[in-house]
């Protein structure tokens, strides 16, 4: 061999190994993007614990805790077992495929383990929502059973449906001019909209807190505050946090040309829907009520950013305003209109707002993508007044928003279609919620044991309030005294 084919062949391997490493680069930066953001939506589970710590009374604080902790352990071992090859596992090119996957339970044969560790924390939060609809009288085997639920079998099957190449959603209507898929980067509908639904459906078989609704049949309800503004606050700055995480992260890779400038808009049309959501109910609230309103404002910037999920990726800047506008009007609209009437009148009660937040958010967001996102209404009637191609469009963007709307009506269904014979079993046995001597003394004493404030930590509890001298008196306050200092 000569010296020349001797370079050539050097040169060849050469370039080999650099394509080689050039891929491994690639899939290692693309794993560590991955499992970085998913961190990061982890910690949402903080969020949500202190959210809705904070928004029951303090009796009920350790039981909200406990909650928040196993909805991550029921979700991963749920989504490992049975959820992954549901949501994600290999399907065949047959009707079953467009439904479900059906290989790669337990992760048998998988190798991408970001995909389903990011996966899995999108599951749990799915779970986690309908916590809060429920706080203050959930009977804990019921908690246990629908996270079970949610994250092994209803979220994965929607996440198939939209999310996998093959899943009917996902596929949408092809003809000659029209090509629909179903529009949802970071989970608006497969999320958001089936945790608000299933949180509607569990506050109404549930039934109210006691004290919630007059007992006469009067429609006018009457509000439970919760025992922490600074705790609620914090979660709710804690998922502010995680959304951008949440968002940006869906791009799932980072190394190709373009995918940075997607995951920095997507970053920042989220935090703009939450910010115009925010700003526009505090202000209406403000000139209906007169009060700058603290957690209602939190909850509405939530809700711009539920609906930010959608559309993040597409939307220019300045359509994000327009989102995140609409998101805060429809939470208002959900939360205090239908408070005062509707759920007056079906006596629901949902503590969190998550239904106005979840369902709300996450059905706009769905829409809004085929509205003003690129390709949507908006810039078909811009085409139409620019050139004659507007029909062709019109046809486009229309059949896209009925398909939206089709997708939305099967995320609802299929929520419904588990759940509400879940609860109405768990109901028909006793186990959906707990007795009225508990709920009335808080669940925290009598189903965990460990009270969120023990009086003794404060030096007056049950056991050593003798030895607690009155200054002026010399004398030991009397049980009763020690009884009225016990936080509520």
């Amino acid at each position: 061999m000569s010296s020349g084919e001797n370079y050539t062949a050097e040169i060849i391997e050469l370039r080999n190994e650099m394509n080689q490493m050039q891929m491994d680069f690639s899939e290692n930066s693309n794993a560590f993007f991955l499992c970085s953001m998913a961190l990061i939506i982890f910690l949402m589970q903080c969020g949500f614990a202190f959210l809705e710590a904070g928004a029951v009374r303090s009796k009920n604080t350790t039981n909200i805790l406990i909650k928040n902790l196993l909805d991550s352990c029921i979700a991963v071992i749920g989504y490992w077992s049975i959820g992954w090859a549901l949501a994600f596992g290999d399907s065949s090119n047959n009707i079953v495929g467009l439904f479900i996957g059906h290989t790669q339970f337990f992760l048998a044969g998988l190798t991408n383990y970001p995909k389903f560790f990011f996966q899995y924390v999108f599951a749990a939060t799915s779970a986690t929502i309908v916590s809060g609809a429920v706080a203050e009288r959930c009977e804990f085997a019921n908690y246990i059973t629908y996270c079970t639920v949610i994250s092994t079998f209803v979220y994965p099957v929607l996440t198939h449906w939209g999310w996998h190449p093959q899943g009917w959603m996902y596929l949408g209507i092809q003809t000659s001019d029209i090509h629909t898929t179903y529009l949802d980067f970071a989970g608006a509908g497969v999320v958001h909209l089936c945790g608000g639904t299933i949180s509607f459906a569990a506050a109404y078989i549930i039934g109210p807190r006691i004290g919630r609704f007059p007992e006469d049949g009067e429609e006018e309800s009457i509000e439970i505050k919760g025992h922490s503004v600074p705790f609620a606050a914090l979660g709710g700055f804690i998922l502010m946090f995680g959304f951008l995480a949440f968002n940006g992260g869906s791009m799932a890779d980072i190394v190709k040309p373009g995918e940075g400038r997607i995951v920095a808009l997507a970053m920042i049309n989220t935090i703009l829907c939450g910010a115009f959501a925010a700003l526009t109910f505090l202000i209406i609230h403000f000139l209906t009520k007169g009060k700058w309103t603290l957690l209602l404002t939190i909850n509405a910037c939530l809700a711009g950013m539920v609906s930010s999920c959608a559309g993040c990726n597409r939307m220019e800047p300045w359509a994000s305003s327009f989102t995140g506008i609409g998101a805060g009007l429809i939470y208002l609209g959900l939360s205090h209109l239908m408070i005062r009437h509707v759920f007056a009148l079906l006596r629901v009660d949902d503590p969190l707002d998550a239904f106005a937040v979840h369902a709300g958010g996450g059905l706009w967001g769905l829409l809004s993508t085929c509205i003003i996102a690129h390709e949507g209404i908006v810039y078909a009637i811009a085409d139409a007044i620019g050139n004659h191609h507007g029909s062709l469009s019109f046809r486009q963007a229309f059949a896209q928003l009925g398909w939206q709307l089709i997708c939305a009506l099967a995320i609802v269904l299929w929520s419904l279609l588990w759940m509400v014979p879940i609860f109405l079993f768990l109901k028909k046995i006793g186990k959906l919620r707990v007795s009225a001597e508990v709920e009335i003394n808080g669940l925290d004493i009598y189903k965990h044991g460990e009270a969120a404030y023990p009086l003794h930590a404060y030096g007056h509890g049950w056991d050593d309030y003798e030895p607690i001298k009155d200054k002026k008196s010399n004398a030991a306050p009397s049980r009763d005294h020690a009884e009225s200092e016990q936080f509520r």
